[in-house]
């Protein structure tokens, strides 16, 4: 028997047992079904009983699923209870970190879980990667981000919590002249030889200068040494201008003039995002912020991979220690 259960656990199995469905259940919590039923066979196995019967046709309650009912729905009354009298008026705003203008899947994310709390305020910093936006997060400057949780130090990840909200293709930006400008799509291979930029020596997106080293791995392609980053599109337009250094991006960035963004291909290379937090974070803003990425995540097909599709093997093992 467990000293504690997570109120999730809890949530889950209450909604399954109220709605005697699991499909109708997820829908409610604004969860997959998968991840629903992982957290009542969770409890399942740290109360050590068996909480419902299970058949193709129905659900329905143990005895012991009974007993626990009325106890769920005490506690769970209880921690509703405890976060109303911290809610509010007073609340203060939750700092939502989006990287950077202009990219598509926060900002998506965002707008839906502003429609889903309308009162409260949730307020947008941009701190250009996932590495340096943790650090801020660790010291409770902001409370959210998205990013490659995989790419960030094992010491800082154990400081946050992560929930997978898109597997985001990558592409590459281009100058208008490149050779490669004219495709609609760039295979991995035409860019051998090249030298890509992504990110090298800054501090703020290590994550994602690490998972150019493992796409380019073994393809014959560089990443571009350490450069001072152009801030704002007009010095991004001259450095490119001068430069014609391709960059690594992913199919969300915003396209700015004399450059095209093209997908990159065989394989399809992602990038795993996801919502990371601060260990311990409760906030209205924040349960709208999950609920908004399942909602949309299911309606857009972000968390299914194409069978082309190519990601780190070490954010493959740690998305399956996830699970």
């Amino acid at each position: 028997m467990p000293d504690s259960l997570e109120p999730r656990l809890l949530r889950a199995f209450l909604a399954v047992a109220e709605e005697l469905h699991f499909t109708r259940a997820a829908a409610r919590l604004y969860v997959a079904q998968q991840a629903l039923s992982r957290d009542v066979r969770r409890l399942e196995r740290e109360l050590g009983v068996e909480l419902f019967v299970r058949s193709t046709r129905q659900v329905a309650l143990t005895a012991d699923g009974e007993r626990l009912v009325p106890y769920a729905r005490r506690v769970l009354g209880a921690q509703e209870e405890l976060l109303a009298a911290f809610r509010g008026a007073g609340a203060r705003p939750l700092l939502v970190d989006l990287n950077t203008p202009g990219l598509g899947t926060g900002r998506r994310v965002l707008r839906r879980a502003r429609e889903l709390a309308p009162e409260q305020e949730l307020m947008v910093r941009y701190e250009s990667g996932l590495g340096g936006a943790a650090v801020e997060l660790i010291a409770g400057r902001l409370d959210v981000s998205f990013g490659r949780f995989g790419g960030l130090d094992a010491g800082v990840r154990a400081g946050l919590g992560h929930q997978l909200v898109r597997y985001e293709p990558m592409a590459v930006v281009l100058p208008e002249g490149h050779r490669l400008a004219a495709l609609d799509e760039v295979p991995l291979a035409a860019l051998a030889g090249e030298v890509v930029y992504a990110g090298a020596g800054n501090p703020r997106t290590p994550e994602w200068t690490d998972l150019a080293r493992r796409l380019f791995e073994g393809r014959g392609i560089s990443v571009a040494p350490p450069a001072p980053m152009a801030v704002g599109e007009e010095e991004f337009e001259r450095v490119m201008a001068r430069t014609g250094t391709p960059i690594l991006a992913v199919v969300d960035f915003p396209a700015t003039p004399r450059t095209v963004v093209r997908p990159l291909v065989d394989p399809v290379p992602l990038s795993a995002v996801s919502l990371v937090w601060r260990k311990g974070l409760v906030h209205t803003g924040f349960d709208a912020l999950r609920r908004a990425a399942v909602e949309i995540g299911n309606a857009c097909g972000w968390l299914r991979r194409p069978v082309n599709g190519w990601i780190p093997a070490i954010d493959v093992d740690m998305l399956k220690r996830r699970k």
